[in-house]
């Protein structure tokens, strides 16, 4: 059965949601709407550039392809059109009146709270097209698909306020065109030099051109002129561009008010040519909190400048994902799919040489710029760090590229580099330590420490989620073997094993106590090399997992193993000697149970009953 020709449909709920916020609530950088429509645009003519390789009849009227930016004051209208691919009703449909994109609704969880009055995000979670209720009351679209006859032209028309009309109409050209009612206190968008600045200030660089009706004694004439650049920037030498139109080209690349941190622009010639614009972001993209791993953007692909693909996932791996640019390849075929470019070997060394460019860019920042390396490393530390187990053919550059706080940071969270280590590790000193935990103040003052801060020995202190999970890629940098403080054995000389081993023969008839005490609760008791001034910790394996990770995982609904952990213990500790003279059992199982419990908070461990922790602290404060 075919469709009405004309009906009122509701919007669904996530959409009548995002139109609620953008017609109440966002007020701030209200211009967003003109970048957001043109870029819009910009993709339909992208669209119908590549589906006319394969269909060449579809470019009608000598294959021009651009974009209109017209005002008519007397309607109080603003009109964005363009000749591009164009829309069929169910696209209408689907891409206006229910957007089934689950960046919706990240969007608006990203709205809440402070972000709430801010039109910056509108355009990084694919719902730019409503940031025209910003400044409008009434938003009509008429779009005919490529290739459809013109009666199949359709219109659809809001107010924003939960309902659209949608009707079949005659247009006898393709393409689309928006047109903006705007409210009665958005004159300023009536001026014509008002949306030439904004085009200019943020879509100068749209590879298609934006044309305006040249004005004459303050009216719109049928006169049209090109106002932008209309060429692609990456095709221009680097001699011909300026930092500004670096900026500008990235601004409009990445739906961001921010400056690009830094970037890459590289021309390889030879058997395979391409070019690549590489930008790395002052800050992280909301997509990239928001969505994590799970929502990538990829890379813009243009094929011989014919746009290919928005987000080409497959240019660069996931650790670098917060990368944004262009790659303009000379020599791929240019009905290239998805398929292809999974298994396309010309592929892998584009990806490769993205890679080397960006690495290259993040290494020269460290060098040269510490102080934008800091900030890029405080927004994307985490996400490189992904890179230490996904890409071992640049490991060890990843890894030169990482910074940890370390015990050497008097009480701050001051970073240091794996190089930085090495430099200053002490004579005879053969492993890179380390220690991980859920906190920085929780690594620092770990009881583990105590031994190798009274030996002067520099500890990494890595206290990220990812960093336990990280470091199992990581055994060595340099030669250098990665140990933890919190595992195996502590490095000792011959006197201190000599030690070592006196402290742990005096001290059986206690371990046996304690085993005795505390049971089936841990697999063994031993005299700790490890502690100076606290009683007791926990001493885990070389393959066992920190608690303080175990515990996330199992929040996460993971099934972990049950282990039963190691309790290092200093017999020189006065409640370790209560534990050793109390002859009351009860007492005794109380004091010998804290001394693990305590290990285990300090650890980061989930204690199995925390409210019998409670009144077993108080049985002993109170004595």
């Amino acid at each position: 059965m075919n469709a009405p020709v004309a009906e009122t449909r509701k919007f669904e709920a996530e959409v009548a949601q995002v139109l609620h916020l953008v017609t109440h609530s966002l007020y701030s950088h209200k211009e967003i709407f003109l970048r957001e429509l043109i870029s819009n645009a910009s993709d339909a003519c992208d669209k119908l550039r590549f589906e006319s390789i394969a269909h060449p009849e579809l470019l009608v009227g000598g294959g021009e392809l651009h974009i209109d930016v017209s005002w008519n004051p007397e309607a109080r209208t603003v009109t964005i059109s363009d000749n591009g691919i164009g829309m069929t009703r169910d696209e209408v449909i689907a891409n206006i009146g229910t957007i089934a994109s689950s960046g919706t609704k990240r969007f608006l969880e990203a709205m809440s709270g402070e972000q709430k009055a801010d039109a910056r995000l509108i355009g990084q979670f694919g719902v730019g097209f409503y940031s025209a209720f910003v400044v409008a009351d009434k938003v009509t679209v008429r779009s005919r698909h490529a290739g459809a006859p013109a009666s199949e032209g359709v219109q659809w028309e809001s107010d924003g306020k939960g309902e659209y009309s949608l009707e079949q109409v005659e247009l006898p050209e393709s393409g689309t065109s928006v047109v903006l009612h705007l409210k009665t206190d958005e004159d300023e968008f009536l001026k014509r030099w008002q949306l030439r600045s904004l085009i200019t200030k943020y879509s100068d660089h749209v590879a298609f051109p934006i044309r305006m009706p040249v004005e004459k004694d303050d009216k719109p004439t049928d006169e049209w002129e090109t106002i932008n650049a209309a060429s692609a920037l990456w095709t221009k030498p680097k001699s011909e561009i300026s930092d500004e139109d670096y900026q500008s080209f990235y601004k409009s690349l990445g739906h961001d008010f921010n400056d690009a941190l830094a970037w890459t622009h590289n021309r390889v010639e030879g058997s395979q040519s391409f070019t690549t614009l590489l930008y790395l972001p002052s800050q992280p993209p909301f997509d990239l909190m928001m969505g994590g791993r799970d929502e990538r953007k990829g890379l813009k692909l243009y094929i011989k400048r014919v746009f290919i693909m928005d987000a080409a996932e497959e240019l660069l791996p996931n650790y670098l994902r917060f990368v944004r640019g262009v790659v303009d390849a000379d020599d791929l075929p240019l009905n290239v799919s998805r398929e292809i470019l999974q298994q396309n070997r010309q592929l892998e060394r584009i990806k490769a040489a993205c890679v080397k460019r960006v690495l290259d860019l993040i290494e020269k920042l460290a060098r040269d710029e510490p102080e934008k390396f800091a900030t890029f490393y405080k927004a994307f530390g985490n996400t490189l760090k992904e890179g230490i187990s996904e890409d071992a053919n640049n490991r060890e550059r990843i890894a030169k590229l990482l910074r940890f706080a370390s015990t050497k940071g008097e009480g701050t969270q001051q970073t240091v580099s794996l190089d930085d280590y090495i430099g200053r590790m002490a004579i005879g000193q053969e492993a890179i330590w380390y220690i991980t935990a859920d906190s920085y103040a929780a690594a620092f003052g770990s009881p583990q420490l105590e031994a190798f801060k009274a030996k002067g020995i520099e500890v990494l202190l890595m206290f990220d989620r990812i960093d336990e999970w990280m470091i199992g890629s990581l055994s060595e940098y340099e030669g250098k073997k990665l140990k933890s403080a919190a595992k195996g054995d502590v490095p000792l000389d011959d006197a201190d094993k000599a030690k070592q081993e006196e402290a742990t023969k005096e001290a059986e008839p206690l371990l046996k106590k304690l085993k005795e005490l505390l049971g089936d609760r841990i697999g063994d008791v031993k005299v700790s090399a490890r502690l100076t001034d606290s009683p007791s910790c926990l001493a885990l394996s070389d393959y066992e997992m920190a608690p303080h990770l175990a515990r996330l995982l199992r929040e996460a609904g993971q099934d972990m193993p049950e282990s039963k952990p190691t309790l290092e213990i200093n017999p020189q500790h006065a409640l370790v000697k209560r534990v050793e003279t109390e002859t009351d059992e009860a007492k005794a199982k109380d004091l010998a149970t804290l001394l693990l419990e305590q290990a285990e908070i300090s650890a980061g461990a989930q204690l199995p009953d925390p409210s019998a922790f409670v009144q077993r602290m108080n049985r002993v404060l109170l004595g």
